[in-house]
This record gives C-alpha cells, sequence and structure tokens, in this order.
C-alpha cells in the first residue's frame, strides 16, 4: 500500500512541476511580444502662455503670481518659496476649466488671510489687519455690512468691496 502512496505522490508532483514550468514558459513568451511605449519630448518653441496661478500650501509666500511663457512650475514654486516641511512629492495642479471662470470667487471674510483680503480694492494691509483682528475679537461675520462696525470703515467702501466678498461658511 506504501508504494501505491508514493507513486500517487509522485504523479502529483510530476504534474505540480510541469504545470509550473510551462506557465514560465508560457509568462516568457508573452513578456516577450510586450512592447515599451517609447515617449519623446521635444524642445520645440514656447507656447507663450500668460495667466496667473494660485499658490498655496507649504510655501513661505502664500499668493497669486503672473505666469509668462518661460515659467516652468519649479520657477512658480521658487518664488513662492518653499517652506522647511514641504512635500515636494505633493504637488496638485488645477487648470480651471473656461465655463467656470466666467463665474468669479469671493473672499470669503470668515476665512481670509490677511494676504488676500489686501487683494480687495481699497483694503491695505492695515484694513485687511483690522478685518482679521474684528473676526477675532468679535466672531465670524454674519454679513458684509459687518464691516461698518470697524472703525475706518464707510458705506462706499463696503459697497466698493461687496461684489468681491462673501461672509458666511
Amino acid at each position: 500500500m506504501q508504494g501505491a502512496a508514493d507513486k500517487i505522490w509522485l504523479i502529483i508532483a510530476s504534474f505540480l512541476t510541469l504545470s509550473l514550468i510551462s506557465g514560465l514558459f508560457y509568462f516568457a513568451l508573452k513578456l516577450g511580444q510586450l512592447k515599451a511605449d517609447e515617449i519623446i519630448l521635444s524642445n520645440s518653441a514656447s507656447a507663450n502662455i500668460t495667466g496667473s496661478v494660485f499658490i498655496d500650501g507649504a510655501v513661505i509666500r502664500p499668493g497669486i503670481y503672473t505666469v509668462r511663457g518661460d515659467d516652468t512650475v519649479n520657477s512658480l514654486l521658487t518664488s513662492a518659496g518653499l517652506s522647511d516641511n514641504a512635500d515636494i512629492l505633493c504637488i496638485t495642479i488645477h487648470v480651471p476649466d473656461k465655463t467656470r471662470l466666467s463665474q468669479p470667487q469671493k473672499v470669503n471674510l470668515n476665512r481670509a488671510d490677511i494676504w488676500l483680503l489686501q487683494a480687495l480694492p481699497g483694503i491695505g494691509e492695515s484694513r485687511a489687519r483690522l478685518i482679521v483682528d474684528y473676526r477675532n475679537k468679535h466672531g465670524p461675520y454674519r454679513s458684509v455690512d459687518d464691516l461698518l462696525h470697524i472703525e475706518g470703515f464707510s458705506e462706499s467702501l463696503v459697497e466698493k468691496i461687496r461684489s468681491y466678498t462673501v461672509a458666511g461658511d
């Protein structure tokens, strides 16, 4: 009985070995038929694209930067100044759809930093600081008209920035 069991195990082992060898041979044949894709980057003329990009995150100087035709991502990041804790392997570039550009974004008075508030017409660094200080002291703005509670903010100034701002979460 022992001899019959040994023969069965020998047949099974032979079958598995033969299956493994034929599988590896088949895999090698298929691998040899694969062709590598070649990507060639040409040194074509610059597209002379201009515009602006917003850079934020682990940079020293977040903000809006003008893009010239010869600018690269690296030159833009150098302008913004990478901070020490920046992970340059995690860069996201968002290119908006032209149809979405027709709707301007508004500056949220409850979330905007000083540098962003300075981009509003008639708001310099000192007024931007007053907006943030008032928000920190009195809580979130309920409407853009709450800016009238800040000394130095007139009706005409609030009307000038009304279409660029929102006061909500």
